[in-house]
């Protein structure tokens, strides 16, 4: 019962600091951080161990699941280098920069050791990152090689990450008894992934109940990643082809109601785990700080200030100098826009989820996991504090802008959207009904002929009376009920009623 109470005082505390963390512009992961040291210092916090083998499925697949999903290849194709670039080179080399760091800060902590804390923290987190974007829009450009460097990076440094573990654990490494199976487990799992999808998108087209279509999403996600971990394939490379070739092919037989209680479902499933993750590791920090005594401790600190800088100084040198991050289709002249791109992208580096997981999937024998655990945090906390309360002035102060790519197109598509809808009711062109509807997408087309880019208006002629109207008809349903004039059977219907019509009439302010 007590750990029960915590948890739901510890999901309560969690929507009051992610509520705080949107009223100022900020990533919620600081501020889950943030709530995770405070758990340290709490007088009787319940115990709660996590085993380490389930770490990485429970907190990587929905995570990377779905970011996969909303991963768009084509715009990521576009800047394919600028995403490897920072995916692999600059994950790999913070990952050897940690290291050196490591070495020469505790001698006796194995190299291995050393790889794997550089693994651990080399990833950004895009969830940090994305939430700051919400307040603070970053150009689209930009955002999209955020978005492929939070797909790309976490197999990276995962990659590293099991060959460092299993080298530490083993006491020895030998490349070439590994390469083979390392090769062969890549290349499957960029197979497997695909395959799994377009079978997945084959046996979906019978489910109908959303809340059972919900219920395979995640159990395929988890059963996906535990497959593939079993059989020594990566976990992330497999999970992301997977959601990407489902992305590419779900919306054509998924119905609108499944697809919107999914979305919810999905993104609420993300931010509990993000609260579970912080949460966790919080409490790991309490006995971790207490066994870290006297000459421990200091050395504890330096190894933890000493990797946060790092990581942001690497990410720094790695990005400004590419020739690839100048300009990036941006409309501003002269040293802000030949900086400004690299500045921004550098310092969205915040790590988060994927940096929490790994250091907690560290086996409890590992050699010096108090020390990696604890730097590891703080590198997060260091990050999404210092880099996430700072990253929305530093967007405001560079003021990057583009040629709003995502709303050209959008408003063309609309346009042609509104065509086709208009073009099918040919059929039906003397029913009284059809003259209204064709006069609004006709209002609409007429608007986007004069536009000089072709793009049609947000929302049709006749939304604003018919959002007018349905809160009429909610009022008067509602006083029908207060009066007991209906039941609340018949409320809850009419109710499911107006909110789909409300839906297809939403502004761009309700967006």
């Amino acid at each position: 019962m007590l750990i029960f109470e915590w948890v739901v005082g510890v999901l309560f505390g969690a929507v009051l600091l992610a509520g705080l963390a949107r009223r100022l512009g900020a990533p919620y992961p600081a501020f889950l951080a943030l709530g995770g040291v405070g758990l340290a210092f709490v007088p009787g916090v319940p115990n709660l161990r996590l085993d380490p083998e389930l770490a990485l499925a429970l907190f990587l697949a929905p995570v990377l699941l779905d970011a996969g999903f909303d991963a768009s290849v084509r715009d990521m194709k576009a800047d394919w280098r600028a995403v490897l670039g920072l995916a692999v080179g600059a994950v790999a080399v913070t990952t050897l920069a940690v290291a050196v760091v490591a070495k020469l800060i505790v001698p006796d902590m194995p190299l291995a050791a050393c790889i794997v804390l550089g693994a651990v923290v080399a990833p950004p987190d895009a969830v940090a990152a994305l939430a700051v974007l919400k307040h603070a829009p970053m150009p689209h450009r930009l955002a999209t090689i955020l978005r492929g460097e939070s797909l790309l990076n976490d197999a990276a440094s995962l990659l590293i990450y099991r060959l460092a573990v299993a080298a530490a654990m083993a006491g020895s490494f030998h490349p070439a008894e590994v390469a083979p199976a390392f090769l062969i487990g890549v290349v499957a799992s960029l197979a497997a992934g695909p395959c799994l999808g377009l079978l997945f998108v084959r046996l979906a087209r019978g489910i109908t109940d959303p809340a059972s279509a919900i219920v395979i999403q995640f159990v395929v996600a988890f059963g996906i990643w535990l497959a593939a971990e079993r059989l020594e394939m990566s976990g992330v490379l497999t999970i992301v082809s997977y959601a990407v070739t489902v992305a590419r092919r779900a919306p054509g037989i998924t119905a609108p109601r499944t697809r919107v209680i999914s979305y919810a479902v999905w993104d609420t499933a993300v931010f509990v785990l993000n609260v579970l993750a912080f949460v966790l590791i919080g409490i790991q920090i309490d006995p971790i700080r207490d066994r870290l005594t006297g000459a421990d401790a200091w050395q504890a600190l330096v190894l933890a200030g000493a990797t946060f800088a790092t990581v942001v100084l690497t990410r720094l040198a790695w990005v400004l100098p590419t020739t690839g991050m100048r300009g990036l289709g941006l409309r501003q002249a002269g040293a802000r826009a030949r900086l400004g791109p690299g500045l921004a992208l550098s310092w969205a580096g915040m790590r988060g989820i994927v940096t929490v997981a790994a250091a907690l999937a560290l086996p409890a024998a590992f050699p010096h996991r108090d020390l990696v655990v604890f730097t590891a945090f703080f590198t997060v906390l260091g990050t999404l504090i210092v880099q996430g309360l700072t990253l929305r002035p530093l967007l405001a102060y560079l003021k990057l802008e583009d040629d709003d790519p995502v709303g050209r197109e959008t408003g063309r598509a609309r346009a042609a959207a509104y065509e086709a809808a208009l073009n099918s009711l040919a059929e039906v062109a003397d029913e009284p009904a059809t003259v209204a509807l064709r006069a609004e997408f006709e209002a609409a087309l007429a608007e986007a002929e004069e536009h000089e880019e072709g793009r049609a208006p947000e929302s049709l002629p006749a939304d604003a009376v018919r959002r007018r109207a349905i809160e009429a008809a909610r009022d008067a349903v509602l006083s029908l009920r207060r009066r007991g004039r209906i039941g609340d059977d018949a409320y809850y219907l009419l109710e499911e009623e107006f909110d789909w019509a409300e839906l297809s009439a939403t502004p761009k302010a309700e967006t």
